[in-house]
């Protein structure tokens, strides 16, 4: 576990909570119906609460889901998690995981790519003791120069860490079920994608962008920048519209996002991060957001990066003061906070029985599994945290938690993505010198846009989800999008070049039928082994 380390004065403290939540569950017993339009055009009946606002539960939805939860976490290539699922070494004195019979296997690693890979090394098991402290270049061009025209070769030279003391072929490596343990019990439990992709080529601001718009072309910078070309976001800039700290050199976009879609069809949401709450304010009353942590390797990191909040890129979904949210029934409607939330808030309304229709979670730098002051084990500890914490609330039963990933660290993934936009920039390399293919993108005629990127973890844990199910329907990050349009926007799509016009469907992992239902899987937050509740 991480030690708590805290900047300026503490955190806000939920003061009032209990009588919010008497509040709201009164608000929640007494509704009136109204007509609501939907994105499709069609009238449907909506159940509000006393205070105005639509319950979550009664919304029209196409599926039986209710409450999407995506995590978004950070830096993992499929095969660095996957590529020996469902088969682990099994060494003793590690939790051991052993694979149900008719387990379906993956798209993940031969001998072939094990003993004798076309790369400069060949991967190399990790066990839990090794931790992810180098990582590798995810930047636009290496990545697509470490694919080599599709023959996925030169990882090592390209995006393999040359930084002190680091060794450049750790991007090559993998981890199995006796450190990833949770996360293969879930697969085993629910459903995995092995056909899922980063929508573009690029680090971890851009995945986060395609989150929520599939739109990072558009960019508006406050000053000279490489990580803008042709107008389109290629790499980490910090975000205009977030003053926790302020950045000099910014960027902002003035298109639309799926908040800005939910909002106008009157369904609830909000994203929470880790660390978002301030612990102390300057004079101006700008935010200092100093909640941070010490691991076990004793390296120190701040919980927040305001560039991993997507909706602070946006004016209309921003909360640049990172103001709290006026109450717990609010949580996931208009106010001040404009949906932009701390995690603290999260379980606030979850417990409450208010959690929104949609929510999108950021854990703590030190808990998203990527480089760093963050680890596997770290990053099992929380996601084991949030679902077992999830599956004692009434709502799981209409509940769907996706787990997801930003971008692939640069590291190594054996498999190709199909390019399904093209792009000509000086930062393009992936067919040849300044070539992403050689047609005009199809979306929108955007360039920079490269994709699909690298192939990233996806996995559903839901009543809802297919059990011990590999899914092999090719999907994106805009998926969760796609997903999110379908369900309760009647099928609108954001337009103007997103991405989600071309994403694969979600459905392929859940059985809607009504004949099964997942049952409750609550897990050792240590090993990742089942463990009673």
């Amino acid at each position: 576990m991480g030690e708590r380390v805290r900047a300026g004065v503490k955190p806000r403290a939920l003061v009032g909570v209990a009588v919010a939540v008497v509040a709201c569950a009164a608000a929640a017993s007494a509704s009136i119906a109204s007509p609501k339009h939907g994105g499709d055009g069609l009238t449907r009946t909506v159940v509000f609460r006393r205070d105005g606002r639509a319950s979550a539960e009664a919304l029209h939805t196409k599926t039986p889901i209710k409450h999407l939860v995506v995590l978004f976490q950070e830096n993992v290539p499929f095969d660095h998690y996957f590529g020996t699922y469902p088969y682990a070494l099994n060494p003793p004195g590690e939790p051991r995981f052993v694979p149900a019979p008719g387990t379906p296997s993956v798209n993940g690693y031969t001998d072939a790519l094990l003993n004798d890979n076309p790369n400069l090394a060949n991967p190399k098991r990790l066990d839990r003791t090794d931790g992810n402290v180098c990582g590798s270049n995810h930047s636009y061009l290496p990545e697509q120069e470490a694919f080599d025209h599709g023959l996925m070769d030169e990882f090592v030279q390209f995006t393999g860490s040359h930084a002190a003391g680091c060794d450049g072929t750790h991007g090559m490596d993998y981890y199995d079920g006796n450190t990833i343990t949770a996360l293969w019990n879930y697969a085993q439990h629910y459903s995995l994608n092995d056909n899922s992709f980063g929508t573009t080529f690029g680090p971890s601001h851009i995945g986060a962008i395609n989150l929520v718009s599939g739109n990072n072309h558009g960019a508006i910078t406050s000053g000279p920048t490489s990580n803008v070309i042709d107008g389109t976001q290629i790499g980490n800039v910090e975000p205009t519209y977030d003053d926790c700290p302020a950045s000099a050199l910014n960027i902002h976009f003035t298109g639309r996002n799926i908040g800005n879609l939910l909002n106008d069809g009157g369904v609830s949401w909000g994203f929470f991060s880790g660390g978002f709450v301030a612990t102390s304010r300057n004079p101006d009353g700008t935010p200092v957001c100093g909640e941070s942590h010490v691991t076990a390797t004793g390296q120190v990191g701040l919980d927040y990066d305001s560039g991993n909040e997507p909706f602070q890129y946006y004016q209309s979904t921003s909360n640049q003061l990172h103001l709290p949210p006026t109450s717990v029934a609010a949580i996931g409607h208009d106010d001040q906070a404009n949906h932009q939330y701390d995690l603290s808030d999260f379980w606030a309304a979850a417990d409450a029985g208010n959690l929104p229709a949609v929510s999108f979670l950021k854990a703590p730098g030190y808990e998203q599994g990527g480089i760093g002051p963050s680890g596997p084990l770290l990053e099992q500890q929380y996601i084991v945290g949030l679902i077992n914490h999830l599956e004692q609330l009434p709502s799981w039963n209409s509940t769907a938690v996706v787990i997801m990933y930003d971008d692939s660290d640069g590291g190594y993934d054996h498999v190709m993505p199909p390019i399904l936009n093209d792009s000509q920039t000086a930062d393009d390399a992936l067919t040849g010198p300044g070539q992403c293919g050689t047609h005009t993108p199809i979306l929108g005629g955007y360039q920079g846009r490269c994709g699909y990127g690298p192939r990233l973890p996806l996995l559903i844990v839901s009543p809802w989800a297919r059990v011990n199910y590999v899914d092999h329907t090719l999907t994106d990050q805009t998926s969760i999008i796609h997903f999110i349009e379908d369900n309760w926007l009647g099928g609108e799509r954001i337009g103007d070049g997103s991405y989600d016009a071309l994403s694969g469907p979600l459905t392929g992992m859940f059985d809607f039928s009504g004949r099964h239902r997942a049952p409750k899987l609550f897990l050792d937050p240590q090993t990742g082994e089942p463990a009673g509740m």
